[in-house]
């Protein structure tokens, strides 16, 4: 065998091209090679600005004795996670079922010869440290455990899956004010967002909180999304120097950026920022947002495709966040800038500065600022185009249109989808590199924009395409088991069980996305047999399940004849 990576256009598995691992990817012929030779398959998952998959790559994958025992005793499948959603979501289920813990990346999973996860971790260092094993001790220890348990292991599947199915209640219809009050209860009344460290902004929480404030007017749920973004733009987990925010802050101050800028964080950020002055005028969220569509608009645009890539790398130069932190040196002489970071000769983080705003910086300042980052060399990006993201993109222009029309987004979100068209549904619908790969995702966000350009362009063509691309998602996705939609396509399922996934990550859920679409189309059949559906998951994961809230009630009021849209309804 020999390392395929470079045959496969995915930025992530590129960047491993070159490992001494003889890597695969995730096709018939790497799982056949798994059966054929009685090995185990080792599961990498990762993607291009993932920090910790690049410290695993370089103590690890770049290391020729760790190649050496990797491709003795396992058929080694790397996946770029943008790409193969679906892999990403049962793999990363299989590893919290495991370890009664979340997720993450670098995800590491130990899979039996027909593709079933036996065990798995994160990341695992070249030697012990932190508490945690040495990635050869681990590669040894699984190794001699598949020879002398084989036929065991393989045996599992039936429990794996068992415990990886879903379960739901007969429960068709029930309040949602116990859950809301369950959120509040649990969000940080001081800092914003949910209690404790990392922070995440769970941008799909805040988006439901907004939408009942707008149904009942009860400022108990507007309060809290005005504090997280408060602190979401004038924190260090904001760039005040071009805009746009990080992953998640690693304290509990959203001052130390986990310094990835991921596509999905910023459209959702702006999203959330213009739903909020819709309901409250603010000068200085609309400076955010203009800041940051601009940044999405210029920096995030893929020049030979005219649509939006996926990431921009945490590390540059080798080192994390290099691009973006400050040394004392570098601005002492800039004048008054004390007046408006918070800037310390020993620094704010390991002997550096993270911009901490203590009040908006003068355009002075920011070039400033800026003249001394153009010196550096800039992050990686990956220009890598998804569809579920373009489309997301597209609405959002549609929304800001709405609180500042003179901008033209209107007309850019037009052009927009025309690219997308062009790129991703001339033929077949696909997610991103292979044709022959779509998910529920992108058709529920494609369904999404072409109704927001129907409701906002009064042009026809848009709510014919909505229809006919959710006719597809019913006939490629619906499961008539379970009553929701699957991530990928029924008959392409290359999975040991079809991923069934009800809950919110980084975008809110497609199923609720797709109850909204129904909503809207006036599918109100469908409509109906999704929602009782996500009712009875919605009793037994309810703190995974935010964004099928706003789904459900903007269900039950259409069908009620209420005057409603996406927003919230007038009752």
């Amino acid at each position: 065998m020999r390392n395929t990576l470079i045959d496969d256009p995915s930025p992530y598995l590129q960047q491993h091209k070159n490992n001494p691992v003889h890597w695969q990817t995730w096709n018939k012929d790497s799982l056949n090679q798994a059966k054929i030779q009685k090995k185990p398959i080792l599961l990498s998952v990762g993607y291009a600005s993932c920090h910790w998959c690049h410290v695993m790559a370089h103590e690890s994958f770049e290391d020729k004795k760790t190649a050496d025992i990797m491709n003795e005793f396992f058929v080694n499948i790397k996946v770029d996670r943008e790409e193969r959603p679906d892999l990403d979501f049962i793999f990363q289920s299989s590893f919290q079922l495991f370890n009664q813990s979340g997720g993450g990346w670098p995800l590491t999973m130990f899979l039996d010869e027909n593709g079933v996860p036996f065990m798995g971790g994160t990341y695992f260092p070249k030697v012990e440290k932190h508490g945690l094993p040495a990635f050869k001790t681990i590669l040894q220890k699984v190794h001699e455990a598949y020879a002398d348990q084989r036929i065991k292991i393989i045996g599992q599947k039936n429990l794996i899956f068992k415990n990886l199915e879903l379960k739901k209640t007969n429960v068709i219809g029930q309040e949602y004010e116990p859950i809301l009050e369950g959120i509040l209860n649990n969000l940080d009344e001081k800092n914003g967002g949910f209690k404790g460290a990392p922070k995440f902004p769970t941008f799909y929480v805040f988006d439901t909180l907004i939408y009942f404030y707008n149904k009942s007017k009860n400022p108990k749920y507007l309060k809290p999304v005005e504090l997280i973004l408060k602190k979401l733009c004038s924190k260090g987990i904001y760039d005040h120097v071009e805009g746009g925010i990080s992953r998640y802050a690693v304290d509990e101050n959203w001052l130390v950026p986990h310094f990835e800028k991921m596509l999905y964080d910023n459209i959702q950020f702006i999203l959330l920022l213009v739903r909020f002055l819709k309901v409250q005028s603010n000068d200085y969220f609309l400076k955010k947002v203009k800041q940051t569509t601009n940044f999405l608009k210029t920096k995030f645009l893929s020049k030979d495709t005219n649509l939006l890539g996926s990431a921009f790398d945490a590390d540059s130069e080798g080192e994390e966040g290099k691009y973006y932190v400050y040394n004392y040196d570098e601005l002492k002489d800039i004048k008054n800038i004390e007046k408006f970071f918070d800037i310390k000769p020993g620094g704010n983080w390991e002997g550096k500065i993270i911009l901490d705003e203590l009040k908006e910086p003068s355009e002075e300042i920011i070039a400033h600022l800026l003249k001394i980052r153009k010196k550096r060399k800039e992050p990686f990006f990956d220009k890598k185009n998804q569809l579920d993201l373009n489309c997301l993109w597209v609405s959002s222009l549609i929304t800001l249109n709405s609180i500042i029309p003179g901008e033209n987004y209107l007309k850019d979100a037009e052009n927009f989808y025309e690219e997308i068209e062009k790129k991703f549904c001339a033929k077949n619908i696909f997610h991103s590199y292979s044709e022959n790969i779509s998910f529920i995702d992108d058709y529920a966000y494609l369904i999404q924009c072409l109704l927001d350009l129907s409701d906002s362009t009064m042009n026809p063509k848009y709510r014919l395409l909505a229809k006919k691309y959710c006719d597809e998602a019913i006939k490629k996705f619906f499961d008539n088991n379970t009553k929701v939609f699957q991530k990928n396509e029924k008959e392409k399922n290359d999975i040991f069980m079809n991923p069934i996934d009800i809950s919110d990550n980084t975008l809110p859920n497609a199923n609720s996305i797709m109850l909204i679409n129904f909503s809207r189309l006036g599918y109100i059949d469908q409509a109906k047999e999704l929602s009782i559906s996500l009712n009875g998951y919605l009793n037994l994961y309810k703190n995974f399940m935010i964004s099928s809230l706003k789904a459900l009630d903007f269900f039950k009021e259409i069908n009620s004849g209420k005057n409603c849209n996406t927003e919230g309804c007038k009752i």
